[in-house]
């Protein structure tokens, strides 16, 4: 490099106009090297990869998901109330300018009628401030405060739908994906025999019928491995839509190295915690208290409000600048005051209006009580499906080793005649629904075992 920049100011003559076209080059140069190195990194951050784990998949859906972006513009939408609530408290400001020009006819000194324009200004500054209402302002206040509070509640237990949602649609299509595999397995298999049965049929040493049960058994083996690579298609399909991706994006999951879980914990415990942080229960829990808020704030209704207010004035009539100067001095006023609004008959309005909040905090209680039900049992729920897919796990992988078993040695029989068609594919079949129900069990335990983990604050992982 130096020696380059030697050979160009030398070449250049190092004239003050070469060295400034130098610098200016060297400028160009090292803004080009810049671009270089970085739109690289700004094209890869844009770019989604191909390959999509859990984790990712999360993360995108909590930063484009329309519902997740609809709750988070509610938030902001409640905040904006919180700051106008916060702002009724403060004096308001107002003023006004009204200039016109007035058309008249005038008599002179002579008596002659004259007619003319005679411009006319007033102007004037008005403010107010409420010094007392029952306590409305200030309720109102924190019960804008709670709906702020209540609205990110709510965002959080969208995502805690989404999230498990796609967990389960994840574990789909790794399901699908695994049973793809076992199922290609068994086409195999039934391939071979089939080839070494039409090696015995071309002996003579098997009948017609056997090699066309073969043949078959082959045939409904490659229609179930349709099957399953249908039911990926369609698990991938459904994953594209909870992330709300275009259905044409292709993207491939990534399979984990392990898919072992925590121990479980018992179930009251999960319950006693979740019913505690939550957010759907905090959420419920703060609604009950706008309640409470909305119905003191009913009852301020029958109580007086006391107002204060001052403004300042003035107003011209003339058309001479004496009059003007004079006329604003002479007609500037000042004034303050306070206003006592006391409600004496409003029709039954402030009744019902408390009558309507009072039964609004019932209802809003009655929620609170159905969403800590309703969460209850879904955490027992969730608990029974733990214990029952482990259960079916142990049992399908011990069924899975026997009928495995079975139909290794089956297969060996008809090798050597010791067997006939009939026993293999009986001993076949067994074998594919022990390896379907291995698989389905296998999943629906590190589903369920996280699902019950999540109710108690254990971030979703694979």
């Amino acid at each position: 490099m130096a020696r380059f920049l030697g050979l160009y100011l030398w070449r250049m003559k190092s004239t003050p106009k070469s060295i400034n076209m130098f610098y200016k080059h060297m400028h160009r140069l090292i803004l080009y090297l810049i671009l270089c190195k970085t739109l690289p990194l700004y094209a890869q951050d844009s770019i989604p990869p191909a390959r999509w784990d859990l984790q990712y998949c999360l993360d995108y859906a909590k930063q484009h998901n329309i519902t997740l972006n609809s709750l988070r513009l509610n938030t902001r939408s409640a905040e904006q109330d919180l700051l106008l609530s916060r702002s009724a408290v403060l004096p308001n400001l107002s003023a006004t300018l009204s200039p016109s020009l007035t058309h008249v006819k005038s008599a002179d000194s002579n008596g002659n009628l004259k007619s003319g324009f005679t411009p006319s200004l007033s102007t004037s500054a008005t403010s107010s401030i409420t010094l007392f209402n029952g306590g409305y302002l200030k309720n109102d206040i924190r019960q804008k405060d709670l709906l702020v509070k209540v609205a990110g509640l709510d965002l959080q237990a969208a995502e805690n739908d989404i999230t498990l949602q796609i967990t389960q649609a994840y574990l789909n299509i790794l399901l699908a994906k695994e049973n793809i595999v076992y199922v290609k397995d068994v086409v195999a298999t039934s391939e071979a025999q089939l080839k070494q049965e039409q090696q015995f049929y071309d002996a003579g040493s098997v009948a017609r019928k056997d090699l066309v049960q073969i043949q078959a058994q082959l045939a409904n083996d490659r229609y179930t491995l349709v099957t399953a690579q249908n039911s990926h298609r369609q698990n991938l399909l459904t994953l594209k839509q909870l992330l709300q991706l275009p259905t044409d994006t292709v993207f491939e999951v990534v399979e984990p190295d392990t898919l072992m879980a925590t121990a479980l914990l018992p179930l009251r415990d999960v319950q006693q915690y979740a019913l505690a942080n939550r957010p759907e229960v905090k959420s419920s829990e703060l609604s009950v208290q706008s309640a409470q808020l909305d119905l003191q704030k009913a009852r301020a209704g029958y109580l007086p409000v006391l107002t204060a207010g001052a403004g300042i004035g003035t107003s011209f009539g003339s058309n001479t600048y004496y009059s003007y100067v004079r006329q604003l001095d002479n007609n500037f006023y000042q004034q303050i005051g306070v206003t006592l609004s006391v409600p004496i008959f409003s029709r039954r309005a402030n009744k019902v209006n408390e009558e309507k909040s009072r039964l609004e905090v019932g209802q809003a209680e009655l929620t609170l009580q159905n969403t800590r039900t309703v969460l209850s049992q879904e955490i027992e729920q969730a608990y029974i499906n733990v214990e029952n897919a482990q259960a079916q796990y142990d049992a399908a992988v011990e069924q899975l080793r026997y009928t495995q078993e079975s139909y290794r040695i089956a297969n060996e029989q008809l090798k050597i005649g010791a067997a006939n068609t009939v026993e293999v594919l009986q001993q076949k079949n067994l074998y594919v629904q022990a390896l379907q129900s291995y698989v389905q069990a296998k999943y629906s335990s590190a589903l369920y075992i996280r699902i019950y983990d999540f109710y108690r604050g254990i971030p979703v992982k694979l």
